[in-house]
């Protein structure tokens, strides 16, 4: 499976990272780290030497609760970042996490080359025609609700059963408005209970026959801590060992805090064979 990222095409049949950078103050683990462009710029430097293919920015914290911010906010968060970057690493690969068609096309056009959003599409009606118009990658996530209201929204009759029908009409929605390119993430940690997450992650592999590429967002994310009984600051070891689940289960990229120890599963993986 390849993707086609300003001009690069990206082949999935390998996994790749994709290294998370949170511009917000109020994110579950690395809130509030990167409060200068300095700052920024060395742990993009350093995800990218160590492995990352991708750079996800995000500028609206989507932790349960996490307070709503306006569009200009978020923008006025990531837009000069994007373009700072950029500047030192022009060839860095972009994705910006979102699910504001806005804030998506602003960061398109500044350099990003992905739009990865929490929402699939439904938190903005014109995110679909957006992205398709930008010709870029999407990355579609399930959730429920918001980020406000999720954590009350995890009653599921058959959770397989309803991520199938979700995203089966969420991809046919993306390829209605021309998105050629297509991701799906499950989206553990949002609108699901431990259990739940635990579960996805178990029958991962069930979602390939929808023939996309699978991401898995698993870093540090409370499945991890609270079955250890710790926090996000001690779930390095935990995120390794459930990324290797995910790998063995059909994840094409890894979104990770952690782009080193990540890779290194990675290369574990594939000397599996």
């Amino acid at each position: 499976m390849y993707i086609n990222c300003k001009g690069n095409l990206i082949d999935l049949s390998t996994p790749k990272v994709m290294g998370i950078i949170n511009l917000t103050p109020d994110s579950f683990y690395d809130g509030g780290t990167y409060k200068d462009m300095d700052a920024v710029i060395a742990q993009v430097g350093s995800m990218l030497d160590e492995g990352a293919t991708f750079i996800d920015m995000g500028a609206y914290s989507s932790r349960p609760g996490a307070a709503n911010i306006s569009i200009e906010e978020e923008e006025k968060r990531i837009i000069p970042v994007i373009r700072e970057v950029l500047k030192h690493y022009p060839e860095a690969l972009i994705s910006v996490d979102t699910f504001r068609s806005h804030v998506a096309r602003e960061a398109i056009y500044t350099g990003a080359c992905m739009v990865n959003d929490i929402s699939a599409g439904m938190l903005d009606s014109d995110m679909m025609s957006v992205v398709g118009e930008l010709r870029v990658p999407y990355v579609l996530m399930h959730m429920r609700g918001t980020p406000q209201t999720m954590k009350q929204l995890t009653d599921y009759e058959d959770i397989l059963k309803e991520l199938t029908s979700y995203f089966s009409e969420r991809l046919a929605c993306a390829r209605r408005h021309k998105i050629n390119d297509l991701i799906i993430d499950p989206g553990f940690g949002f609108a699901k209970t431990t259990e739940q997450n635990f579960k996805l992650l178990k029958e991962l592999r069930f979602f390939q026959f929808l023939e996309v590429p699978l991401l898995a967002g698993l870093s540090r994310k409370s499945m991890i801590y609270k079955t250890l009984e710790g926090n996000p600051q001690t779930s390095l070891n935990g995120t390794t060992a459930l990324n290797m689940i995910a790998l063995q289960n059909g994840a094409s990229i890894l979104r990770v805090h952690d782009v080193k120890e990540a890779i290194e599963c990675i290369r574990l993986h594939n000397a599996l064979g």
